[in-house]
Formats: structure tokens, C-alpha cells, sequence
């Protein structure tokens, strides 16, 4: 067995190890979040690509595979996020993630409910918000990190929110070994949050193809980009990106709708609902109706790579780490080598002359 390091964070999900898998549309389902969780950390079901009926069939499903602690990731500006809500109450998972800070209202039926609440920022006074309304703990993004980013690094944006907030703080963005957790405990935190390092374990659903290209990538080879769902987004730079950066307004608008349609048939939703869900984007983020089309574009595109395997007709979200990343373990080889290697660094640390 790997040794252990408790922190605020193993107490309060009860998990072995303080490392978190972080949710990953079409990636972080039943098999990665039950690997993980087995190995002694805390997998993630990412639901956002999910109806209900799917989020349900995953959770049971961990709980199949796994009798050890694990959460879902929401999307807090949902339609449907109070019956998710529900959902998760109602089938006691331990924790609850968010990509977007939740209203104060959610928060406050998870915690009554005895579900651990841990929303997801990229900016201090996000984390100072969600701290005060009652969230058990926070993951803080550096720009670094894939999917979604702001542009402070980690080493910037972690210190800050340490000294901040009172809550155990998990730091994303940047992470992959053993060296990296012992500086981010360093920092103050309480454990890390990794994405791409999990994507490319052999629990991950991930065909070979599309893991190849994150494997060939370097540090220099991700790209953050708006035009996928208006928002800054990092994912590898191919040459499918590269024409999406290069297209203009009025291309960009056809094709997020042509995608907006695609989503449709892909999940089932009536016009109603995907209007819905556009108008209530359109409302949380503050985005134009022009960027609340594109926010359809990131299911359709993220399917076409994670599940089909088109590393050229997708979009990858990864992290700049993925250039550190050359091989595909097991979630549990990945995280006893990630503690052993924490402690071997901590013992030199503490036994230097």
C-alpha cells in the first residue's frame, strides 16, 4: 500500500489519498470515477453530457464497481439542476462538484442533505463568494488547466485563495506527480485536482487515437481559444482548431448552430428544452445570444473526439501538463506512484544537510 497523507480534504470526503479526478464530459464516467475511487481518491462522474436517466444508471454503476466515496460534477446553470439536486440526495453521494460557482440555495439543500459541496473557481472573489455561502471546500484552476480557464497561474491564484478563504482549498491546473501534490500542500492546499492526467490512464473510456495526440503534444502545443463556446477554452492545438481560430463571425455563428442542432438529436432535446438551457447560459455567464450558440458547439465537439475518436474533427480540452505526460497507467498505479513519490520528496526534503 502506498503511503498516506491526511489532510482537511481526506477528512472531510473520506477519501484515502487527497487527490481528485475532476469531471471530463464523455471521459469521467461510471469505469474512470470507479477506478479512481478505488485507488483511495476522489473520482468524479462528469454529468453535464448526461440526461437524468444517464446520471442515474452512472451512479449506481460506481456503486457496483466501488464501496468507496465519490461525487458528481453539475452544471450549475442547468435547467434541470434542482431535480440533479434531487438525484444525487436521494441516491447519497458523498460530494458534489461544480464547473460554475451554484446559487446559494443549492448549496444550501446539499449541505442540510449531508452531501460535501466542492464548486470549482478560477478567480479569488469566486472562492470568497462560495466560501461564504457555505461550499465545504473549493478547487481553484490556474489558467494552466484545461477546459475552461482564466489566466492566472496556479502559483499565483493558490496562495491567494489560501489566505483568503477558511475552507480546505484543492489546487487544479498543472498537477500530474508526486512533486507536484508536496507543492501544493506547500502552498497551503489541502490536495489536487488532475484532469488530462486521469484522461490518459487505461481506466479512461478514451480511444487510442486521441490519446496518441495528447501523448504527442508538448507544453507549447495547447491553445486558449473563444471560439468554441465564447468562453476561453484550453485544448490542444490541432489543425481543426486552427481553422475555428481563423473562421469569421458569421462562419462561427453557422456552425455553432449546425452543432446546436446536432446536440439536439444527440440528446434527445426538444427545441424548447435546448432554448432553455441557451437562455439560462446566456443568463448565468453573462454571454450574448451569439455565445450562448456557441456553448452548444462543446458537447457536439468534445463527443466527436471523446467518444468517436476523431482527433480531427474534435475538440481535446487538456492542460499544458499533458507535454510531462508520456505514458497511460492504471488510476491505481498513477496514484501509489503519485504518494510514493510525495513522500520520497517530503523525506528529502526533511533529511537535507
Amino acid at each position: 500500500m502506498p503511503p498516506e497523507l491526511p489532510t482537511r480534504l481526506t477528512e472531510l470526503v473520506g477519501v484515502r489519498h487527497p487527490i481528485v479526478q475532476t469531471g471530463m464530459g464523455y471521459v469521467s464516467g461510471a469505469r474512470l470515477t470507479a477506478a479512481t475511487a478505488d485507488a483511495g481518491g476522489l473520482g468524479v462522474i462528469a454529468s453535464a453530457t448526461m440526461s437524468l436517466d444517464e446520471l442515474r444508471s452512472a451512479i449506481r454503476e460506481v456503486r457496483r464497481r466501488t464501496s468507496a466515496p465519490f461525487g458528481v460534477n453539475l452544471r450549475a446553470d442547468a435547467t434541470d439542476v434542482r431535480e440533479r439536486v434531487g438525484l444525487v440526495i436521494a441516491e447519497s453521494v458523498r460530494v458534489v462538484s461544480f464547473a460554475l460557482a451554484p446559487r446559494r440555495d443549492l448549496i444550501s439543500r446539499l449541505r442540510d442533505a449531508g452531501v460535501v459541496t466542492i464548486p470549482s473557481v478560477g478567480a479569488l472573489r469566486h472562492a470568497e463568494k462560495v466560501a461564504v455561502w457555505g461550499a465545504d471546500a473549493v478547487i481553484v484552476q490556474g489558467g494552466e488547466g484545461g477546459g475552461h480557464t482564466g489566466a492566472i497561474p496556479t502559483s499565483l491564484l493558490l496562495p491567494q485563495v489560501v489566505d483568503a478563504v477558511d475552507i480546505p482549498v484543492v489546487a487544479a491546473g498543472g498537477f500530474f506527480d508526486g512533486r507536484g501534490l508536496v507543492a501544493a500542500l506547500a502552498y497551503g492546499a489541502a490536495g489536487i485536482a488532475m484532469g488530462t492526467r486521469f484522461l490518459l490512464t487505461s481506466d479512461s473510456p478514451v480511444g487510442s487515437v486521441v490519446k496518441r495526440a495528447y501523448l504527442d503534444s508538448g507544453v507549447t502545443d495547447t491553445v486558449v481559444t473563444t471560439q468554441v463556446d465564447g468562453l476561453p477554452h484550453r485544448v490542444l492545438r490541432t489543425r481543426f482548431v486552427d481553422r475555428l481560430e481563423r473562421s469569421g463571425r458569421i462562419v462561427t455563428l453557422a456552425n455553432a448552430f449546425g452543432r446546436a442542432v446536432a446536440l439536439r438529436r444527440l440528446a434527445g432535446m426538444s427545441w424548447p428544452a435546448l432554448l432553455r438551457d441557451g437562455l439560462a447560459a446566456r443568463r448565468s455567464r453573462d454571454l450574448s445570444w451569439a455565445q450562448a450558440l456557441m456553448a452548444a458547439n462543446t458537447p457536439v465537439l468534445l463527443r466527436a473526439a471523446m467518444v468517436d475518436g476523431r482527433a480531427d474533427l474534435g475538440v481535446m480540452s487538456a492542460g499544458q501538463v499533458v507535454g510531462l505526460i508520456d505514458d497511460v497507467p492504471s488510476c491505481a498505479e498513477l496514484i501509489d506512484r503519485i504518494m510514493t513519490e510525495a513522500q520520497e520528496c517530503l523525506t528529502r526534503l526533511t533529511t537535507a544537510r
